[in-house]
This record gives C-alpha cells, structure tokens and sequence, in this order.
C-alpha cells in the first residue's frame, strides 16, 4: 500500500488545474493500494479548502486531510527555510504530489509533480513578473531533487527538455481526460434549464465558439479577422475570463455579432458548446487544450490549429489549421460551414472514438505507475 500526499491547494482556484487536481484525486481514490493525504493551505480561502477537501475525502477510509492555514507568501518563505516539513505535517507518506507553483523542503522525500504547460515561460512578456519568478524557483527545485515530473502532453514534455534541459527519462506524459464537472453539467440539466439558459445567453442565431482566457497566445485577433467576412451568416461568441488581451476593443470596430461573455459556470457552458455551429480554438500554444475534449462530448465540431499539444488531443476528430494564417483559420471554419450530413456523421463517429481514448480511470493507473518509480528510485 503506497501512501501518497498530493498537494490540493489549487483547488481554490477555479481553474484548469483545479479541475485536472479534483477529478485525479476523485480517481486515485477508486483505485486499490493507495492511500492519499490531501495537503493544502490557505489563509482568506481555508474554509472553502477545507470544503474542497470534504467533498473529495467523503469518508474514504483510504483517504486522510491536512490543511493549513498559511497564504502562499508565508508558506514560500517556510518552506525556502526548511520549516513546516510536509514529512512532519503527513509522517505517514511515502512520497508527495506537488503541483508547479510550490515545492516542499524535504529533500529526502520522492517527489513528483504534474506540469501543465510552459505558458509563462515561452511568453514571458505577458506573465507577471512574480509569477513567472515563483515557478521558475519551482522548476529549479524539481530539478535538484531529481523528481519525476507528470506532463499532459508529448508538446509539454519537449518543452521541459528543450527550454528547461529536465531528464527526459523522470518525465511521463500522461493525457488529462474529460473533466467529471463538464459531464455533470449536462446529464443533471432538464430541457427547461436548458432552454431558459438559451434564452438568457441569446442564442438565437448561429455562432462559431471560442473559450478560454483572453491572452495573446489564444489568438483571437486572427480568429476575429477569419470570422469576419463570415459575420453576415454567423455571430462569433468569445467566452472565458478577461485576461491581458486587447481584443475587446475590436469589437468596436468589428460587424455585429462578436460578443464577449466573460467567465461562464459550467450549465452556461453546456448549452453554449451544445447551441454553436463549432468550437474554434486557433490557439498558438497550449499544454493540453482541454475545450477541444469538452467540444467533442458536446458533438460540436472543432477547428483548431496544427501546432503545439492540440494535434495530440484532436487526432484525426478535427479540422486541424495553422493558427498563424488567418486565411487557413477560415478556410478551416468555411469547410466545417458547407460539410453535408454523410461528412457530418463521419466527424460526429471519429469525435465520439477520440473522446474515448481519454478517462481518468486511465490517468489514475498510469499516476500510480509514476508514484511507484519515484518511490523505488
């Protein structure tokens, strides 16, 4: 019985990684042999972490919870003095689970940590400078101590060892999966929620889809010049948070019909994935790229670029473009437009396999491997 500690306190967040920490623990927790302590800490969000923790635990008996009340700034600097050990927080642990912002100070403790993207590192011009300072003291950490690193994608993998030189034999690519919150969101609506969030969003006439935070690497100045001889037969819908990107401002100059939703919860999200003629995520880099997942289990079709992780997730399922010619992000989205049913069902079959090939059962299996190799070396 292998005793894992996984750091949870992303969950606080709200974001992709939060998800990626729920639905792994959620699934490490169907699997025999592992015992999971749950670590996190928070000052302003402790009761919310704390909540998080519950839900996951839900009286697993092979499942403990250590949260802490400290804020990042005073763990940090705990932690670079060697003070407040996770081996003394979870004596029990075999190995710990962090996550790439924090590293804990026990040198003689296995550790792994999933990597999600080097976002920040490729485009450092639009990351914070204390951001992009705390991960790169992160990466420095995991380095020293050797540790087996979990990436989501090949693209990833190749990042960590031709940006950061990382052994390519500590890091297993493992795919994320359909997150449990997406699936959730459908099954439990009825037609009546549906058809009242439809109402409320304005979804009455056809659009191409876009989600995600709004920064430079998603692209969306070309997306909005591909779609805009386009603007007289469809809307264009960008949803997600408001991030560093100007692209708001176009709007002003653009035709009627690009909108900006902002962040969306997961009932709005369901509908507008279900409602949209496609998804087109002409992103320049991403990690994974998730929303091309969510678009398949929705059966929206999916435009998205040739480039970095996105081939790895999409497969043969999506019209694949390069996501620097805005000519060929319209091309793409104009074949999609004029495909007739016998085309259409082809693509629904091959979105339907390829959403397959990706679950979390599997991600926890293959985790577990990894904890395993850590712990052994």
């Amino acid at each position: 019985m292998i005793k894992v500690g996984i750091d949870i306190t992303s969950l606080i967040y709200d974001r992709g990684v939060s998800r990626y920490t729920s639905n792994l623990v959620e699934s490490l927790l169907t699997q025999p042999d592992i015992t999971l302590y749950l670590y996190g800490s928070s000052l302003r969000q402790n009761k919310i972490l704390k909540s998080h923790a519950k839900q996951l635990s839900n009286d697993h008996k092979n499942c403990k919870v250590r949260i802490q009340k400290f804020p990042p700034s005073m763990l940090t600097w705990l932690w670079k003095f060697r003070i407040n050990s996770i081996k003394k927080q979870l004596p029990q642990i075999d190995l710990f689970h962090s996550w790439d912002w924090l590293q804990p100070p026990d040198k003689d403790l296995p550790l792994v940590s999933t990597v999600h993207d080097l976002a920040m590192l490729k485009y450092s011009k639009t990351a914070h400078p204390k951001v992009l300072k705390m991960h790169q003291e992160s990466w420095k950490i995991l380095k020293q101590r050797k540790a087996h690193l979990i990436a989501v994608s090949r693209s990833t993998k190749n990042d960590l060892v031709e940006l950061l030189d990382f052994d390519p034999s500590l890091i297993h690519v493992i795919y994320e999966a359909l997150p449990s919150q997406t699936q959730d969101a459908s099954e439990q609506m009825s037609d009546q929620k549906y058809q009242q969030i439809k109402k409320q969003l304005k979804l009455d006439k056809p659009y191409l889809f876009f989600i995600g935070t709004r920064e430079p690497r998603k692209n969306l100045k070309r997306l909005i010049n591909a779609w805009k001889p386009l603007a007289k037969d469809c809307q264009l819908i960008i949803a997600g948070e408001k991030g560093w990107d100007k692209t708001s401002k176009k709007a002003q100059q653009a035709p009627e019909g690009l909108r900006f939703l902002g962040k969306v919860g997961n009932p709005e999200l369901s509908v507008l994935y279900g409602e949209a003629k496609m998804l087109v995520y002409p992103s320049l880099y991403e990690g994974f790229g998730l929303p091309i997942l969510e678009s398949f289990y929705h059966g929206t079709p999916v435009v998205t670029s040739n480039v970095s992780s996105m081939p790895e997730v999409a497969g043969n399922a999506a019209e694949l473009i390069d996501p620097n010619s805005v000519e060929d992000i319209r091309k793409g989205i104009e074949k999609i437009l004029n495909e007739n049913k016998e085309a259409q069902q082809k693509r629904l079959k091959q979105m339907i396999i390829r959403l397959q090939l990706f679950n979390w059962d599997k991600v926890a299996k293959q985790t577990i491997k990894v904890y395993q190799k850590a712990f052994q070396s």
